[in-house]
């Protein structure tokens, strides 16, 4: 029996998963990123943080359009995707230089629009293109411990940056607290082990006519669980 009629079977039936899979990720698509195939890239990562890692979140509070800032404990390589798939805007990520240079990755984290940071060298440069960015109403995200950091960790002061930027453009700070992560203080390795993946939101907090230091003081509050919401609500359990 020729192989050729096997292939060609094969073949179509690839062809036609690879097209229902598609369909999915376009129908579990909630946000424009401006581009189809970002878009369907959205929707594969709402069904794998939804359904891989169990997500359940909060509503966030961004507003509709206009600039505002998304801050968040950091506690694995899984917070991005996770923040990702609980966000109805696209989110540009403030990251670490050497993450943006990630081979293999560096490709997707230029279409996304993330923002590297050279920590050891001129981090100003980072700072003042997320401040073009929240100009042009986007909403930029950032891990203000400037790093991961676990609630069993020695205390850490939040980076500045959050607080420089809210003063300069008067836009809401929206905190969030990530918990259920099973790969806990992991990069790679926390994307493939199974979560109960938990966000928090809080409301947006003001911080353009606050002093710089209780504007940080009151963002660690929220996202180190060491406060409740003005309702009553408790950040999530890790």
């Amino acid at each position: 029996m020729s192989a050729v009629p096997v292939i060609s079977a094969v073949m179509a039936v690839g062809g036609l998963l690879g097209w229902r899979l598609l369909k999915v990720c376009e129908t579990a698509n909630e946000t424009d990123w401006g581009h189809r195939w970002l878009n369907r890239l959205d929707g594969l990562n709402r069904m794998f943080c939804h359904r891989y890692h169990r997500l359940r979140h909060d509503p966030i509070h961004l507003p509709p359009q206009g600039p505002a800032l998304l801050v968040s404990n950091h506690i694995s390589g899984l917070d991005p995707l996770i923040m990702i798939a609980a966000s109805r805007r696209p989110l540009r990520f403030v990251i670490a230089s050497e993450q943006y240079a990630r081979y293999g990755l560096n490709w997707l984290y230029k279409a996304v629009g993330c923002i590297p940071v050279d920590r050891s060298a001129r981090p100003e440069k980072a700072l003042r293109a997320a401040l073009r960015a929240l100009e042009e109403g986007e909403v930029i995200a950032l891990f203000p411990h400037g790093r991961i950091h676990l609630d069993d960790h020695p205390p850490r002061k939040l980076k500045g940056g959050v607080a420089w930027l809210a003063r300069r453009t008067a836009c809401p700070i929206v905190p969030l607290r990530i918990g259920g992560i099973r790969g806990r203080g992991r990069v790679v390795t926390a994307v493939f082990m199974r979560s109960q993946a938990t966000v928090t939101a809080y409301a947006p907090v003001h911080c353009h006519d606050t002093d710089h230091h209780d504007c940080l003081e009151q963002l660690a509050a929220f996202i180190e669980g060491r406060t409740t919401e003005p309702g009553g609500k408790e950040s999530a359990a890790d």
